[in-house]
């Protein structure tokens, strides 16, 4: 026999004596996969297809599988964002060879054992993120003494972090526990994982406790990322032995005492966030050593003393110590820097000028010193680099005038210096920036006129220059300013007449000319506001009758006509209004007060008008009781003709009223008119026919109704309340909320009616329906181009952003999505559907309000609401953003073609991240025109001008559905982000 031969039997009796199979470790490798697959995975869009043991040099060039290059062992497991479901594949593990196994970004589910982690003990990565496993964070049984990154975020792990993480990780250096529900406090044994370099479990429900004392022991460490954490008690001084640390946030807690002066020596450290807790004392004058830092926030606290030199000195690119009680004056050396962009120090209490050079160095972004006692002049240069956005100067002492150079500063969106002692002329070119929203100069000694260039500054929505010395004729050319929501140019100089186009301000809420010099009589165009809720012109020298035309405005509640020349009597169709506060006074008005305002409450509001008169209110004069026969006469045929007809009217309709009312009598009915309305319920009730049915939901049924004078309004008949409690608090909820809200992008509801067992509410009729069956039915998306879908988008935020940030208190919407918002005859939208709608009550722990159970729609949703039944105004913005990835893609939040367990916000999601050649920075994805088409709905055709605001609401689309509420933006930032896509398309 050979050699070989030997060799050979020897090799064949150790096979058959320990029963172990004679294949190559690869083969032992592609049965543990193919095993996997098959029981332990689901692949339901078929990403794991090539899996099979036919492909060549399998599995090496199967998808996912790593391998080594000499050995050829499976090395690695990487499916992130496979959309693959099941448990826990632990038998990936036996794969001896495996090192890393990365799963993140999947629907896997159920719990980790203590065991079947105990089979991963010789990894080195482990990521597991972004799927939905439950229970407790698995017990480490045994030591890991290779495993380096630990990442558990982003699941629904509860419970408190085991004390084995502290023992059987010695060689961890990326741990990553944030946005789960874990709860228990931050454990001291944290402090054992010397390797660390990453530290990040913020975002859980921790029970309040402090920071570790010992956390400086972690001297590897360069990211420490606990914001939202509950932490109390003040920061170790031993913070200053993490000299590896580039990023420590400790925002949003409450820390108390004092900035370690240790902290001067995070030489390495990038940015500090110590924003939104309760620090008090000063700020170290520690800072010269951090030659590192570029971003420094200590917002939102108690910190005293001045500003430090030391920290002003540095090269930051953002300073924010805002909201504190700082004093002083701000450093000069701080207008040194030439990477300053952000600069807020709004709300303290520092004193003295303004370095004189701030700007020629930096390109300032925004700079807020509002709420201060400085004075002295405005720098010149503020915007020498032609960067400033935000100028925001408010409630100090500044002195001197405008600087002629702020007129050329065309980067300006946003100016608020009011409060001030600012004088001279205004610079003409200041007026006409055409990037401006916001332009608020009031209570400052500023003179001059509204120069006609105004018209330039086409995207302001607030205009107010009151308490100045403002002088001339308002000019027409202030009519192009179609986005002005509020213009307040009161206690100034103006003359001449209200210009009559004042009636093109589609938007107008607020109107404010009180204490001018206004001449001429009030324009009777005033009835193109339909949104106006304030008119203001007392003070002024206005003349004429009041125009009856006031009374069609729809939305007015506050109306002022007091010490003005005005004559005639007061008509009847102010009666119309519902107003909240009302003032003739000081007038030339005559004839008799009409009915509704010859009440006790009014009186003030009346009297200086000599020649007004009212039978008994006193003390105007007693109107004369005495009339001609003929007027008697008619008076009492009238009288009987109208008790005739009510009669017949009464006849005709009562058995109709106990068809559709169940017999009930109207005592027994609630009507309420939320809107100057001509109709009554008997003219709802006649129309409820199945003829004019046009819409069937949960909650009851929706008729298209003409009236008698050819107005068209949308009537909800709700289901009978024997159907359940829902329906009662669904037309409860839709009442209180729209009762007591006015604004263009929200639906007006009219009047309600209620009784014994039925309710309706009637609405404004949208003649376009609402925006999910324009996308999705007939009509097929095919009317909606994108500058059409992007108003939509922009209209639906401003009317979300109100109920968010101008309700007090705030409201939730609860069921937002596109069927819920309303498109009128030129597509402009509106949102309806307040049937879920709460008050969200900020007294309540963890900043939500619980809720019994889960509402909404499905595939609108915010993922943490599933499991906390909490809800915020993050809730709300996670379904706006829904509702923007369907204008952009044309496809309902859950569809087939997305494929199984999809919905839209996954299925976008996977694209944008395989699209992102360099990973998601500053909140931009980087689309390739390629996957770009995969998203864009093909009708619309889009131009190629199109594409770049398609991108960008794109961006903002996916910030609104981040599976952290904390990453969301704003309602009211959300729209900022449109409307400067809007500057920036129309540029």
């Amino acid at each position: 026999m050979t050699i070989c031969s030997y060799l050979y039997l020897i090799q064949l009796f150790f096979c058959i004596a320990l029963v172990i199979p004679c294949t190559s470790s690869s083969n032992r490798d592609v049965v543990v996969l193919l095993r996997v697959k098959s029981s332990e995975l689901q692949d339901p869009n078929g990403q794991l297809s090539d899996w099979k043991l036919s492909a060549p040099n399998a599995p090496c060039n199967w998808t996912g599988i790593g391998c080594d290059n000499q050995t050829h062992d499976v090395v690695s497991v990487d499916l992130p964002s496979f959309g693959i479901q099941g448990y826990f594949p632990v038998n990936f593990c036996r794969i001896q060879t495996l090192r890393s196994i990365d799963l993140s970004d999947n629907f896997l589910t159920g719990t980790i054992s203590p065991e079947a982690l105990t089979l991963c003990s010789h990894l080195h990565f482990l990521n597991l993120s972004a799927n939905l496993f439950v229970g407790d964070l698995p017990e480490l049984q045994t030591q890991f003494l290779n495993l380096n990154t630990f990442d558990l975020s982003m699941n629904n792990f509860s419970g408190k972090i085991p004390a084995s993480y502290g023992s059987m990780l010695p060689n961890l250096q990326v741990l990553r526990l944030l946005s789960n529900f874990l709860n228990g406090s931050i454990p001291e044994f944290i402090s054992n994982l010397t390797e660390l370099t990453r530290l990040e479990i913020a975002a859980n429900n921790f029970a309040p406790g402090p920071l570790p004392a010992d956390i400086g022991r972690l001297n590897k460490l360069e990211n420490l990322w606990f914001p939202s954490s509950q932490i109390i008690g003040s920061i170790p001084e031993s913070i200053g032995n993490l000299t590896s640390l580039k990023n420590l946030d400790l925002s949003d807690n409450n820390l108390t005492g004092t900035i370690p002066r240790s902290i001067g020596a995070l030489t390495a450290v990038e940015q500090i966030e110590l924003y939104s807790n309760q620090i008090s004392g000063e700020i170290p004058d520690a800072f010269s050593n951090l030659t590192s830092l570029h971003n420094f926030d200590a917002s939102l606290n108690n910190l005293t003393g001045k500003i430090p030199r030391s920290l002003t000195a540095l090269s930051l690119e953002s300073l924010n110590l805002n909201d504190n009680n700082l004093g002083g004056k701000i450093p000069e050396n701080l207008a040194l820097n030439e990477n300053l962009y952000q600069l807020k120090l709004f709300n303290n209490r520092l004193s003295g000028n303004l370095p004189m050079n701030l700007g020629m160095n930096s390109g300032l972004e925004e700079f807020d010193v509002s709420g201060n006692f400085l004075d002295g002049p405005l720098p010149q240069n503020l915007c020498l680099k032609n960067k400033l956005d935000k100028l925001v100067l408010f409630n100090n002492n500044f002195s001197g005038s405008i600087p002629e150079s702020y007129g050329e500063c065309n980067s300006l969106t946003y100016v608020r210096i009011f409060n001030n002692e600012l004088s001279g002329i205004v610079p003409s070119s200041f007026w006409s920036l055409s990037g401006l929203t916001m332009f608020e100069i009031r209570n400052n000694k500023l003179e001059g006129t509204i120069p006609r260039t105004v018209s330039n500054a086409r995207n302001l929505t607030g205009f107010l220059l009151s308490g100045n010395n403002f002088s001339g004729q308002l000019p027409k050319e202030i009519c192009d300013l179609q986005e002005l929501v509020v213009m307040d140019i009161s206690k100034n100089k103006f003359s001449g007449e209200l210009p009559s186009c004042l009636a093109r301000l589609k938007l107008l809420l607020k109107l404010d000319v009180q204490e001018n010099s206004m001449t001429g009589s009030i324009p009777k165009t005033v009835t193109g506001l339909t949104d106006l809720t304030e008119m203001n012109l007392s003070g002024n020298q206005f003349t004429g009758a009041i125009p009856p035309e006031l009374g069609a405005l729809p939305s007015l509640t506050y109306l002022d006509l007091s010490g003005n020349l005005l004559s005639g009597e007061i008509p009847l169709a102010l009666s119309n209004l519902k107003l909240n506060k009302f003032n003739l006074s000081n007038n030339r008005l005559q004839g008799r007060v009409p009915p509704v305002f010859d009440k006790e409450m009014f009186v003030s509001s009346l009297m200086g008008n000599p020649d007004l008169c009212s039978p008994d209110l006193k003390p105007l004069p007693s109107c004369s009781k005495r009339r001609p026969l003929s007027l008697v006469l008619v008076g009492i045929l009238s009288a009987l003709s109208g008790i005739l007809l009510v009669s017949f009217i009464w006849l005709l309709i009562k058995s109709m009223k106990l068809i559709v009312f169940g017999g009930r009598s109207k005592k027994s009915w609630k009507m309420t008119t939320f809107q100057r309305v001509w109709f009554n319920e008997e003219d709802i009730v006649a129309c409820l026919s199945q003829d004019n049915l046009i819409a069937t939901g949960g909650s009851g049924q929706v008729y298209r109704v003409m009236l008698k004078n050819g107005q068209i309004v949308a009537v909800k008949r709700l289901w009978d309340t024997n159907r359940g409690p829902e329906s009662e608090e669904v037309f409860q909820s839709e009442v209180e909320t729209l009762g007591r809200i006015r604004h263009a992008c929200i639906v007006k509801l009219l009047f309600s009616c209620s009784g014994d067992n039925f309710r309706i509410l009637v609405y404004e009729y949208m003649e376009n329906g609402n925006l999910g069956d324009v996308m999705h039915g007939e009509k097929g998306g095919v009317l909606l181009d994108w500058n059409r879908r992007f108003k939509i988008a922009i209209g639906a935020a401003q009317g979300l952003a109100y109920l968010h940030h101008d309700c007090m208190p705030a409201i939730v919407h609860r069921d937002v999505k596109s069927n819920n918002i309303l498109l009128d005859e030129e597509f402009r939208p509106k949102v309806a559907d307040f049937g879920l709608a709460k008050t969200l009550h900020k007294n309540l722990e963890e900043g939500g309000q619980l809720m019994s159970k889960i509402a909404g729609s499905h595939g609108y949703i915010a993922p943490e609401y599933a499991y906390t039944l909490k809800i915020t105004e993050k809730s709300d913005v996670y379904s706006f953003g829904v509702v923007l990835l369907e204008l952009i893609t044309g496809k309902r939040p859950v569809d087939s073609s997305l494929g199984e367990n999809r919905d839209i916000v996954k299925w976008v999601t996977e694209i944008a991240l395989s699209s992102t050649e360099q990973g998601i920075a500053n909140d931009t994805v980087s689309f390739s025109a390629d996957y770009l088409d995969q998203l864009i709905d093909p009708r619309m055709n889009p131009s190629t001008s199109d594409l770049e605001g398609i991108k960008m609401v794109l961006n903002i689309a996916l910030q609104c559905v981040s599976s952290l509420p904390m990453n969301r933006p704003s309602m009211r930032r959300v729209v900022e982000l449109l409307k400067d896509k809007s500057r920036a398309r129309s540029k």
